[in-house]
């Protein structure tokens, strides 16, 4: 490689002392840069003209000293180059040129002169004389060749290069074949040199480096490195137009094939139309479609006809035309009008759920009256315990009211383009979730299920439950705007069935706009008749039995709800009764049971199936200690008894110490009890000195369970009295309620999960809120018959109650 070093023209060897001098009128050019021993056309003009003249009067001669090029091309040099100059009309020229002789002359009749130049040799610029009037004179140097290195090295680097030339002249077509063959018999590595500086294309700056080297050597060294480079900059042109041919030659291959088939297709009368752009004419003139969308198709499909088909626009667009035929606008199922049908299929589905299947007979009878003329479609949001039936309940009003049913999960989706589907701008855009499922309904007026509500999720992408406030608020829905469709769609013929466990994850704004119905745990009775109803005959035809084969006892049936699940739903008993039969199932495979015979599924054989028992009921204690209450909370997943122990540890400082996994409301219910407890000692004539010689301990079993809610504080307040006055509660009282600090029991929700679960942990009677009387009369008769439910308004008649018991003691010692 050549090693960039700094260039002066003293550095190159310099002319000897002895070397010839020469005048010849200055030739002021920039392009193009000539060579010795090259012949080079030039265009005479301004005061080239003069010095033209001079020349012609004398031996021809004129010396050519090419302006230097810009900064910014010398910096694109890849060698570092310091060049010799004078300055002329306000010009940087090189100090070294080439003195040439002018061999032709042509004066053509628009007055213009070309001549035709030979190159004789490199001169340096010595002395440049001006007269007035006159041309300026460059006195000149000669420049001889200097070898740089080794002949023997300067041959061989001369072949290499001569067949660096036959490649590069194989990739140049316009090349002349005389070039070439001067190319090959151009004798000195000198000669070689220049000839092929002249006739390869190098930039200006280029060309002036290579005229600039007396230096053999160094000259053949930078033409290698311009060739090697010129080389690679066409193989990749070459690379880069073969593949751009092939896929011309491919495009054009097409649309040959295509005319050709138009051509077959005329001759045979057929339409020669693109087949896709038929098929959505035929469509669209099948479909009854609003006229705002019937525009936009039409629209589109226009400039779907415009783009070929091996663009990429053209597999957008007619993707976005397909599901804007796709989706159901205006085709709606009939409904079924009949209420007492209706309320038959909703009947033959579920047990109980009255509330629910009230809503949905009203619905129907007010479409009903109005002649089955489109309403806007209830919004409803069913709120329970899993298990419970909410996404089979949507299912059966679907099928009772005639209509097309799908469901889509909301558990866990966090991004906004779910519900409203992305911009066509992005690739793989689809419409939202909402859109897709109503393709899949194939009906604009389904049962739409938005199941697991509560769970939706939020991030960087957007809020999903702020989306869903267009969706499901009836003054907004009927211009529904998806982002992908463009086109407002109306929703408010859709029935739309939200499911949720919690209502505190759901944002107000969003459950403002739904119709909440609760569909609390079931009673042991409710569940018994839903396992003999539903349940039991499911599973033995599930697992290849039949009802000659086993029999559930109601026995069996209880002891399965009673000690082998724990929930507030049916799915888990479900579950056990499906083991029952797959064990069934399998004695009948075996042989140990016949196949003729019956199998009666009572306890004893639940026990032999299925071992032991997995629960045991929450019993609450005949008698209980002081100190000792029973309570009743609601769950996600039900109700449940809420036991609170109390102990009051001498020698301490009246500090109260909480313990049980307690939220942050539970906490605060305690230190309200605590404080009016405290308040009111004097009642049961206790000294405050006691409380601040004492520290107290409330606790509330199962710590690994966290527990919140306001619907502690009359438990934690009697338990606190109990502890005071050393009386126990009423035996198997369970109570529920929120206290304040003047001592008035507030209202609470869950009441029915709650009495249900104190019910089945064997609870006789239970204390509830004044305020909560309402909530007790819609409890079942079932439950009702079974409790003595007592309602107080104040602390004092909680206290009264609770401690009016056979097993209540006078005040503590």
């Amino acid at each position: 490689m050549f090693d960039p070093k700094v260039i002066s023209v003293d550095g190159i060897g310099g002319p000897k002392p002895d070397a010839e001098l020469i005048s010849a009128p200055l030739l002021a050019t920039r392009e193009p840069v000539i060579y010795p021993f090259s012949l080079t056309p030039l265009l005479i003009e301004g005061e080239n003209v003069a010095a033209l003249r001079r020349a012609m009067e004398s031996n021809r001669l004129l010396a050519l000293f090419p302006e230097l090029p810009s900064d910014e091309e010398l910096e694109q040099l890849p060698f570092q180059v310091t060049f010799r100059l004078f300055s002329y009309e306000e010009k940087r020229r090189s100090a070294v040129g080439v003195l040439v002789r002018v061999v032709k002359e042509l004066n053509f009749p628009d007055g213009s002169i070309r001549i035709v130049v030979r190159g004789i040799r490199r001169v340096t610029c010595v002395m440049l004389n001006r007269n007035e009037g006159e041309p300026p004179m460059a006195r000149c140097r000669t420049l001889p060749e200097l070898p740089g290195g080794d002949e023997v090295e300067n041959q061989a680097r001369q072949k290499s290069l001569t067949v660096l030339f036959q490649e590069l002249a194989g990739m140049l077509p316009g090349l002349p074949e005389e070039l070439q063959v001067a190319v090959f018999n151009a004798g000195t590595p000198g000669r070689f040199a220049d000839l092929l500086a002249d006739a390869l294309n190098f930039s200006y700056a280029e060309k002036l480096l290579l005229l600039f080297h007396a230096d053999v050597h160094a000259r053949l060294e930078a033409l290698a490195v311009f060739m090697n480079r010129e080389l690679e900059v066409l193989k990749l042109g070459m690379k880069i137009q073969n593949e751009v041919h092939q896929a011309m030659s491919q495009s054009q291959r097409e649309f040959f094939l295509r005319e050709q088939l138009r051509t077959i297709q005329q001759e045979l009368g057929e339409d020669s139309r693109n087949p896709d752009i038929i098929e959505i004419e035929r469509r669209l003139g099948e479909l009854t479609l609003p006229d705002r969308v019937t525009e936009v198709v039409k629209k589109e499909l226009s400039r779907l006809e415009l783009i070929p088909q091996a663009a990429p626009e053209y597999h957008i667009s007619y993707t976005y035309i397909n599901w804007l035929l796709d989706v159901p606008w205006l085709t709606c199922t009939d409904d079924r009008l009949d209420c007492s049908e209706a309320a038959r299929v909703l009947d033959a589905d579920h047990y109980g759920l009255k509330d629910v299947k009230e809503r949905i007979l009203e619905f129907l009878a007010v479409l009903q009256l109005h002649g089955g003329q489109e309403r806007k479609s209830p919004i409803l949001c069913l709120v329970g315990p899993p298990g419970v039936g909410k996404t089979s309940l949507g299912q059966s009003i679907a099928r009772a009211m005639n209509r097309n049913f799908v469901r889509v999960s909301l558990g866990g989706i966090r991004d906004e383009a779910e519900i409203r589907g992305h911009r066509r701008t992005y690739v793989g855009a689809m419409p939202g979730r909402i859109i897709q499922n109503l393709k899949k309904a194939g009906s604009a007026n389904p049962v739409f299920m938005l199941d697991e509500i509560d769970k939706l999720a939020s991030d960087v992408r957007g809020d999903p439950a702020s989306a869903l406030l267009e969706v499901l608020d009836p003054a907004q829905n009927n211009a529904f705007s998806d982002h992908y469709l463009e086109v407002d769609y109306d929703l408010s013929k859709v029935f739309f069935i939200a499911t949720a466990n919690l209502l505190d994850t759901i944002p107000g704004p969003l459950r403002d706009r739904m119709e909440i119905i609760r569909l609390p745990g079931y009673t042991s009775f409710e569940k018994r008749e839903i396992a003999r109803r539903y349940l039991v005959p499911r599973q033995i035809r599930e697992n290849g039995l039949t009802r000659q084969q086993v029999r559930f006892h109601l026995s069996g049936i209880d002891e399965l709800i009673d000690y082998y699940t724990r929930e507030a739903g049916v799915r888990e008993l479900e579950r056990v009764i499906g083991q029952v039969c797959r064990k069934i199932a399998r004695r009948i495979v075996e042989g140990e049971l016949a196949a003729d015979a019956v199998t009666a599924v009572n306890p004893k054989l639940v026990h032999e199936l299925l071992g032991g028992r997995k629960f045991l009921r929450d019993e609450v204690e005949g008698a209980t200690a002081p100190g000792c209450a029973t309570g009743m909370a609601w769950t996600s997943c039900g109700g449940v008894i809420l036991p609170v122990e109390i102990i009051a540890i001498p020698g301490g400082k009246g500090n109260l110490k909480l313990t049980g996994s307690l939220g942050k409301v539970m906490q605060e219910s305690a230190e309200t009890a605590f404080s009016l407890v405290r308040a009111r000692a004097a009642a049961w004539q206790i000294e405050p000195e006691w409380f601040t010689g004492h520290d107290f301990h409330i606790h509330v079993p199962d710590g690994a369970t966290p527990k919140d809610g306001p619907s502690a504080g009359v438990t934690l307040s009697m338990a606190l009295v109990s502890l005071l006055t050393g009386r126990p509660l009423r035996p198997r009282l369970a109570m529920t309620g929120e206290i304040t600090l003047t001592g008035r029991v507030t209202a609470v929700g869950g009441i029915r999960e709650k009495v249900i679960a104190a019910l089945r942990a064997g609870v006789t009677t239970v204390m509830l809120p004044l305020e909560n009387r309402k909530d007790a009369d819609e409890l079942p008769e079932e439950v009702r018959s079974k409790l003595e439910i007592h309602f107080v308004g104040t602390f004092e008649e909680a206290e009264k109650f609770a401690f009016s018991g056979p097993a209540a003691r006078e005040k503590r010692a």
